[in-house]
């Protein structure tokens, strides 16, 4: 295989974030990640403690959602959650931009509101993901076409202080002609062009239409070092792994084809 098992299970943030999850399936969540060895739990703020008890010693991460899934938090209710989950066990957090002050061009005010995160989540010794939400940017905005809108936010998430820019929050559904609603979530061009526009010490994460191996493969050739992924997704791509180990199937014609689609997280 490409990558080694490790390699491709350390790219997984197992998400545990539909807004219907238990305890109890939060917790038979966590145990999963533990059980496949993956990166981290992506968990809402009031889950970060019980969390980070379930996997005490597995070495997987907790990471924690803040001013999610719209970004429309004050910057200091960010900041101050950001502060709660970091002292309750929270190694990782992914925080989502203010899209509106994004798409208006208040380049200032997207700069002090990542920022103050960013600072705050370091302080506690935590890394930031920063979510553009790639979907509400299709059209573009401030001024600029759809790419360059992309550009312009991981040039001011980096200068921030972003450890990865992300995608998408898998929640970001858009109306449709037919009054129903879409969603992409990651693309091929929109991971390419991230890592393209960031320097080397920012990472990218993909989220959302991430569902098989091939395409877990196919985010970590494009550059991407993270990935999100549900339980069944999670399962679903490692299982698939081990499968093809264990027949020696190297799936070159596979992935020769793999392309991401679209989907939540």
């Amino acid at each position: 295989m490409k990558y080694s098992y490790d390699e491709l299970a350390k790219t997984i943030d197992h998400s545990l974030l539909h807004p219907t999850l238990t305890d109890r399936e939060l917790e038979e969540g966590c145990r999963l990640a533990a059980r496949y060895g993956v990166a981290s739990v992506c968990v809402k703020p009031y889950a970060v403690r019980q969390a980070a008890g379930w996997l005490a010693g597995s070495g997987v991460l907790v990471g924690a959602v803040v001013g999610f899934p719209h970004g429309n938090s004050c910057t200091e209710a960010k900041r101050y959650e950001t502060e709660l989950a970091c002292r309750d066990g929270a190694a990782e957090i992914d925080v989502v931009i203010n899209v509106g002050k994004a798409l208006g061009g208040d380049w200032g005010y997207v700069e002090r509101d990542v920022r103050a995160v960013c600072d705050e989540a370091h302080r506690h010794g935590a890394r930031v993901k920063v979510i553009f939400e790639t979907d509400y940017l299709a059209h573009g905005g401030a001024g600029l076409g759809a790419d360059d809108l992309k550009r312009k936010l991981c040039e001011v998430c980096e200068r921030a202080g972003a450890d990865w820019v992300k995608t998408s929050t898998g929640y970001g559904f858009v109306r449709q002609p037919d009054g129903g609603y879409g969603y992409a979530g990651a693309t091929e061009h929109d991971l390419a062009l991230m890592r393209a526009a960031c320097g080397p010490g920012v990472q990218v994460k993909a989220a959302g239409g991430v569902r098989d191996l091939d395409g877990l493969i196919r985010v970590r050739d494009l550059g991407a070092t993270r990935c999100g992924a549900t339980a069944t997704a999670t399962a679903a791509m490692l299982d698939e792994y081990r499968r093809r180990e264990s027949l020696g199937d190297r799936g070159e014609a596979a992935r020769a084809g793999a392309s991401l689609g679209g989907g939540g997280y």
